[in-house]
This record gives C-alpha cells, sequence and structure tokens, in this order.
C-alpha cells in the first residue's frame, strides 16, 4: 500500500476531520474536527474526543496508539485472520501495516457511519449466496494455519472487517442487511440454531434484540442495527467510549449505567441494560467483555440492542464484565448494583425472578 501520512474521517458524506500519526516512537494516532463539524456536527465519541478546537492524541493503551471510536472500525478476530491471510497471497506482511493504512482498508465498509479516505477497501457485494460453500472455506482456513484457499478474497470482501472470533459474513436480503455468524474451532455443529434459540429466549426475557434469523436451517443471522434503510447510524462500543481494554476483565455494569446516564439520560435504557446484567448472569454469558456493549447515535445517544447473548464458559468461570465488582456475581450483587444506580427494588426483583424462571424452563 502506498505510505498515508493523513486520513479524512466522514460521515454521510461531511467531513468530520482528519487523523494522523505523531512523530514520536511509538506512533500514536492526532486528531481535529473540522471547522465545519464543530460548528454542525456533535462529538464522536464524547470523552475522548469532546467536540472542541484543537488537535486531540491518543494514548497509546489500550488500542496501540489509535483512539477507541476508530478502533471499533477495524476488524479483530476473524476479520483479522482472512485479512492477514489475504495479503500473505499479495506478499504483503499485514503486521506492518500502520493505523492509518489498516482504516483505509476499511473505507466504507466499516461498522457504523464512520468512512475514511482515501478508501482502499476491497469492494464487495452483498447478494445472498448458498452458505455451505463459504463454511468449508472458513473452516479450511480455522484448521490449516498456511491455507489461503482460491476464495480468500471472497471471504475478506464479505467479512473483512467485523469483530469477534467467530467467522461471520454481510449478506443483504430485500428487507436489509445481515450479518451471518459460522462455526468457530470447537464449537458444537448445532452453535448456529442455539445462539437463535437464545435470541429467542432473550426477546421473550424483554431484552431488546435484532431480528434474527435461521439461515439454511444451519447458520445464525443478526439484522444490521447500524443500518436504517439507506442510513448509516454512528455506533461506538463500551470499549471505544471508555478506552477500555476489552481483552481482559475491565469494567463493571456500574460503568454502562454510567454512561447510559451520562449519554442518553435516559431511564428506558437503564432498564434495558438491567435486563441484559441479569440476562447474562443466568444464562452463564462469560464472554461480556466491553466490546459486546454499544451505544448508538441518532439525534441523540441510546444504549444499543442487544447482541452475542450465548452461554460462554465453564461452571466457576468468571464474568469478563463484573457485577457489583464481583466476577461470580449471584442474585444480591445484580440487586444490589440495581439500587445504587436508583432502580426500584420491588420491579427489579420481580424482573430477575421472573427472568430467572422463564430461563430454567427454557433450559
Amino acid at each position: 500500500m502506498i505510505n498515508i501520512q493523513q486520513i479524512e474521517v466522514r460521515m454521510h458524506g461531511r467531513l468530520v476531520g482528519r487523523l494522523a500519526l505523531t512523530p514520536s516512537r511509538p506512533q500514536t494516532c492526532a486528531f481535529e474536527y473540522s471547522t465545519d463539524w464543530l460548528q454542525n456536527g456533535f462529538s464522536i465519541s464524547p470523552f475522548e474526543l469532546p467536540l472542541t478546537q484543537g488537535v486531540k492524541v491518543a494514548h497509546y493503551h489500550p488500542f496501540d496508539g489509535n483512539f477507541g471510536v476508530f478502533a471499533d472500525s477495524l476488524p479483530d478476530g476473524w476479520g483479522r485472520l482472512v485479512l492477514h491471510r489475504y495479503f500473505a497471497q499479495q506478499g504483503i506482511n499485514s503486521s506492518n501495516l500502520t493505523i492509518l493504512q489498516q482504516l483505509c482498508l476499511v473505507g466504507s465498509n466499516g461498522r457504523g457511519a464512520l468512512e475514511y479516505r482515501p478508501d482502499e477497501s476491497v469492494r464487495y457485494s452483498f447478494e445472498y449466496l448458498r452458505l455451505e460453500k463459504l463454511a468449508a472455506e472458513m473452516e479450511a482456513v480455522l484448521s490449516d494455519d498456511t491455507y489461503t484457499g482460491e476464495h480468500i478474497e471472497e471471504l475478506v470482501q464479505r467479512g473483512g472487517s467485523p469483530g469477534g472470533a467467530r467467522p461471520k459474513i454481510f449478506i443483504t436480503q430485500d428487507d436489509g442487511e445481515w450479518l451471518v455468524k459460522f462455526r468457530a474451532k470447537g464449537d458444537r455443529k448445532d452453535i448456529g440454531r442455539e445462539e437463535y434459540r437464545y435470541s429467542l429466549l432473550a426477546k421473550q426475557c424483554g431484552i431488546e434484540m435484532p431480528e434474527t434469523r435461521l439461515f439454511e436451517n444451519k447458520w445464525f443471522g443478526v439484522k444490521r442495527f447500524d443500518r436504517q434503510g439507506d442510513n448509516r447510524l454512528h455506533v461506538v462500543s463500551a470499549a471505544g467510549l471508555l478506552q477500555a481494554d476489552y481483552t481482559i476483565p475491565s469494567i463493571d455494569y456500574f460503568h454502562l449505567f454510567q454512561l447510559s446516564t451520562k449519554l442518553s439520560h435516559s431511564m428506558e435504557d437503564l432498564w434495558k441494560i438491567y435486563r441484559l446484567m441479569c440476562f447474562n448472569v443466568l444464562i452463564g454469558n462469560h464472554d461480556d467483555h466491553a466490546k459486546n456493549f454499544a451505544f448508538i447515535y441518532n439525534k441523540g445517544w441510546a444504549f444499543s440492542p442487544a447482541y452475542d447473548l450465548l452461554p460462554c464458559g465453564m461452571k466457576g468461570d468468571c464474568h469478563t464484565t463484573s457485577v457489583n465488582d464481583n466476577p461470580l456475581p449471584s442474585r444480591a450483587d445484580v440487586l444490589a448494583l440495581a439500587a445504587e444506580v436508583g432502580l426500584p427494588d420491588n420491579e427489579t426483583k420481580r424482573i430477575y425472578d421472573d427472568m430467572e424462571h422463564q430461563i430454567s424452563c427454557f433450559q
């Protein structure tokens, strides 16, 4: 790739600001809002990038010199793996790419509404296709450390930017864009059906979820909540907002309540977070890390619909996000934290106990 000294960050066709790298070692990102965005925009990340004049410089940790809001755009897990294989096929060592080059590879293909120029992304189409062929290709990539294969470019085109460890692709149907997930190494063969069942259970328990679907009676799909027709919505994870390292336990559910209080000022959002906390505790979803929670900006901030809801971990494992400072939370911890953030005891107890009953009947 060309040596890129500065990139534009854009949203809905407008220039948000410009991003460059500092000359220091190790390098970190420096960002400045455009004059127009300062006058007519909003803070894309209120705590690390307030809507004020001047250059902001990122800390090196935890995102290797990047700002959290832009780190959210970059692939991790599966997306990083397929990009590495794709570049290896081209004779390029992807570990040598700078943050700016990586963001330009995302271009217009990233999560949410942010876009990066120059746009060096691999062009893709999202039309529906039979999924078995790509599933076999994904299994080959996961099982062979040197495999690049003839379809690796298609995997990059269809799913090179999503985060998470499990293989996934984007497809388009008449009703919008969908993210379809596949088996990771060690997953059971029915993992797609299981995640679909838990998505229905979550809705039954009052969790706000995007629409979900089981493709070809095997692959779990979730409709993208960062898209409303042709409109792209700005999304930032809790990890990005808080500069939290999502690869390790780094936050408590208390921090999610704090974020909601400061960003959305919505009692409805506090109840959404409470229900999600109860659900994750009761089903044993220990993969509740800081990147698995997000806030959406659409004429104001709101807690996003829930995603990645599946039992994960063995008995005795710790939650990645603690409850009341306890990584092995009990009902008492859940209720104590709810009381601390001002939710009424009678309702929090009723919700927890009703949800516990529904989940016990389901399991």
